[in-house]
Protein backbone atom coordinates (compact mmCIF):
# COMPACT_ATOMS: atom_id res chain seq x y z
CA UNK A 1 0.00 0.00 0.00
CA UNK A 2 1.25 3.46 -0.87
CA UNK A 3 1.13 6.64 1.12
CA UNK A 4 -0.40 9.55 -0.78
CA UNK A 5 1.11 13.00 -0.45
CA UNK A 6 -0.08 16.34 -1.77
CA UNK A 7 2.67 18.85 -2.48
CA UNK A 8 2.31 22.57 -2.99
CA UNK A 9 5.30 24.27 -4.54
CA UNK A 10 6.45 27.70 -5.56
CA UNK A 11 9.69 29.22 -6.78
CA UNK A 12 11.19 31.62 -9.27
CA UNK A 13 10.36 30.19 -12.68
CA UNK A 14 13.22 28.83 -14.78
CA UNK A 15 13.87 25.80 -16.98
CA UNK A 16 14.52 22.51 -15.19
CA UNK A 17 12.29 22.88 -12.11
CA UNK A 18 9.91 20.06 -13.06
CA UNK A 19 12.87 17.83 -13.94
CA UNK A 20 14.50 18.45 -10.54
CA UNK A 21 11.23 17.75 -8.75
CA UNK A 22 10.49 14.60 -10.75
CA UNK A 23 14.03 13.30 -10.22
CA UNK A 24 13.70 13.57 -6.42
CA UNK A 25 10.29 11.86 -6.53
CA UNK A 26 11.54 9.04 -8.77
CA UNK A 27 14.65 8.53 -6.63
CA UNK A 28 12.33 7.73 -3.71
CA UNK A 29 10.09 5.38 -5.73
CA UNK A 30 7.35 8.02 -5.89
CA UNK A 31 4.62 7.79 -8.49
CA UNK A 32 3.44 11.16 -9.92
CA UNK A 33 -0.38 10.88 -10.02
CA UNK A 34 -2.00 14.28 -10.63
CA UNK A 35 -0.75 17.83 -10.93
CA UNK A 36 -1.58 21.36 -11.93
CA UNK A 37 1.29 23.75 -12.49
CA UNK A 38 1.47 27.30 -13.83
CA UNK A 39 3.66 30.30 -14.49
CA UNK A 40 2.25 33.24 -12.52
CA UNK A 41 3.93 36.66 -12.26
CA UNK A 42 7.41 35.21 -12.77
CA UNK A 43 6.81 32.37 -10.31
CA UNK A 44 6.36 28.67 -10.93
CA UNK A 45 3.50 27.40 -8.78
CA UNK A 46 1.91 24.02 -8.53
CA UNK A 47 0.00 21.35 -6.72
CA UNK A 48 0.93 17.68 -7.08
CA UNK A 49 -0.47 14.40 -5.76
CA UNK A 50 1.88 11.45 -5.60
CA UNK A 51 2.06 7.96 -4.15
CA UNK A 52 5.15 6.76 -2.34
CA UNK A 53 5.99 3.56 -0.43
CA UNK A 54 5.52 4.29 3.29
CA UNK A 55 9.15 3.43 4.04
CA UNK A 56 10.29 6.12 1.55
CA UNK A 57 7.95 8.93 2.66
CA UNK A 58 10.17 10.52 5.33
CA UNK A 59 13.27 10.40 3.11
CA UNK A 60 11.31 11.93 0.24
CA UNK A 61 10.04 14.76 2.45
CA UNK A 62 13.61 15.45 3.61
CA UNK A 63 14.90 15.47 0.02
CA UNK A 64 12.12 17.83 -1.07
CA UNK A 65 13.05 20.21 1.75
CA UNK A 66 16.56 20.43 0.27
CA UNK A 67 15.37 21.63 -3.14
CA UNK A 68 16.74 25.18 -3.16
CA UNK A 69 14.82 26.38 -6.24
CA UNK A 70 11.39 25.42 -4.89
CA UNK A 71 9.62 25.90 -1.59
CA UNK A 72 7.67 22.65 -1.12
CA UNK A 73 4.95 21.98 1.45
CA UNK A 74 3.93 18.35 1.99
CA UNK A 75 0.55 17.18 3.29
CA UNK A 76 -0.60 13.60 3.82
CA UNK A 77 -3.70 12.63 1.86
CA UNK A 78 -6.20 9.87 2.38
CA UNK A 79 -6.20 7.38 -0.47
CA UNK A 80 -9.40 8.02 -2.39
CA UNK A 81 -10.02 4.26 -2.49
CA UNK A 82 -10.22 4.21 1.33
CA UNK A 83 -13.30 6.42 1.45
CA UNK A 84 -16.79 5.16 0.70
CA UNK A 85 -18.12 6.27 -2.68
CA UNK A 86 -20.57 9.15 -2.42
CA UNK A 87 -23.05 10.03 -5.14
CA UNK A 88 -22.59 13.53 -6.41
CA UNK A 89 -23.34 15.78 -9.34
CA UNK A 90 -20.71 17.41 -11.51
CA UNK A 91 -21.23 20.87 -12.95
CA UNK A 92 -19.28 23.05 -15.38
CA UNK A 93 -19.29 26.80 -14.78
CA UNK A 94 -18.01 29.62 -16.94
CA UNK A 95 -18.07 33.39 -16.62
CA UNK A 96 -16.97 36.24 -18.88
CA UNK A 97 -17.54 39.79 -17.73
CA UNK A 98 -16.02 43.19 -17.14
CA UNK A 99 -13.21 42.86 -14.62
CA UNK A 100 -13.84 44.36 -11.22
CA UNK A 101 -12.87 43.73 -7.63
CA UNK A 102 -14.77 40.97 -5.85
CA UNK A 103 -15.99 38.80 -8.75
CA UNK A 104 -14.54 35.57 -7.36
CA UNK A 105 -15.83 36.39 -3.87
CA UNK A 106 -19.37 37.02 -5.13
CA UNK A 107 -19.48 33.84 -7.24
CA UNK A 108 -17.95 31.72 -4.48
CA UNK A 109 -20.54 33.04 -2.00
CA UNK A 110 -23.30 31.71 -4.28
CA UNK A 111 -21.56 28.34 -4.51
CA UNK A 112 -21.09 28.15 -0.73
CA UNK A 113 -24.74 29.06 -0.10
CA UNK A 114 -25.77 26.06 -2.25
CA UNK A 115 -23.08 23.77 -0.77
CA UNK A 116 -21.30 23.46 -4.12
CA UNK A 117 -17.62 22.50 -3.95
CA UNK A 118 -15.16 24.13 -6.36
CA UNK A 119 -12.84 21.33 -7.50
CA UNK A 120 -10.98 23.29 -10.16
CA UNK A 121 -10.91 27.00 -10.94
CA UNK A 122 -9.02 28.62 -13.81
CA UNK A 123 -9.12 32.39 -14.29
CA UNK A 124 -7.48 34.97 -16.52
CA UNK A 125 -8.00 38.49 -17.83
CA UNK A 126 -7.94 39.70 -21.42
CA UNK A 127 -8.61 42.84 -23.43
CA UNK A 128 -12.08 43.13 -24.87
CA UNK A 129 -12.16 43.11 -28.67
CA UNK A 130 -12.67 46.58 -30.14
CA UNK A 131 -12.29 48.34 -26.76
CA UNK A 132 -9.74 48.84 -24.04
CA UNK A 133 -11.87 47.25 -21.33
CA UNK A 134 -10.48 44.34 -19.34
CA UNK A 135 -12.54 41.15 -19.32
CA UNK A 136 -12.41 38.61 -16.52
CA UNK A 137 -12.75 34.93 -17.52
CA UNK A 138 -13.39 32.04 -15.15
CA UNK A 139 -13.98 28.35 -15.72
CA UNK A 140 -14.70 25.94 -12.90
CA UNK A 141 -15.40 22.28 -12.32
CA UNK A 142 -17.91 21.93 -9.51
CA UNK A 143 -19.29 19.11 -7.37
CA UNK A 144 -22.48 18.99 -5.33
CA UNK A 145 -24.44 16.26 -3.60
CA UNK A 146 -27.63 14.86 -5.09
CA UNK A 147 -29.81 17.19 -3.00
CA UNK A 148 -28.66 20.28 -4.93
CA UNK A 149 -31.54 22.47 -6.09
CA UNK A 150 -30.05 23.25 -9.50
CA UNK A 151 -32.87 25.63 -10.42
CA UNK A 152 -32.23 27.75 -7.30
CA UNK A 153 -28.48 27.77 -7.99
CA UNK A 154 -29.06 28.87 -11.59
CA UNK A 155 -31.47 31.60 -10.43
CA UNK A 156 -28.88 32.95 -7.95
CA UNK A 157 -26.22 32.91 -10.67
CA UNK A 158 -28.54 34.70 -13.11
CA UNK A 159 -29.16 37.47 -10.54
CA UNK A 160 -25.42 37.72 -10.03
CA UNK A 161 -24.88 37.82 -13.80
CA UNK A 162 -27.11 40.90 -14.02
CA UNK A 163 -25.24 42.60 -11.15
CA UNK A 164 -21.83 41.82 -12.63
CA UNK A 165 -22.80 42.51 -16.25
CA UNK A 166 -21.37 39.11 -17.09
CA UNK A 167 -22.23 36.08 -19.16
CA UNK A 168 -22.50 33.11 -16.79
CA UNK A 169 -23.12 29.52 -17.84
CA UNK A 170 -23.77 26.47 -15.66
CA UNK A 171 -24.15 23.01 -17.18
CA UNK A 172 -24.58 19.64 -15.52
CA UNK A 173 -21.99 17.11 -16.61
CA UNK A 174 -23.07 13.56 -17.42
CA UNK A 175 -21.01 10.62 -16.20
Amino acid sequence: MSRHLVLTLIGDDRPGLVEQLSAVIAAHQGNWLESSMSHLAGKFAGVLKLAVPPEQADALEAALAHLTALRVTVECSLDSTETAPVRHRRLAFSLVGHDRLGIVREVSQVFARHRVNVEKLVTHVSSAPMSSETLFHAEAELRADDSLDAAALKADLERLSNDLIADINLDEQVG
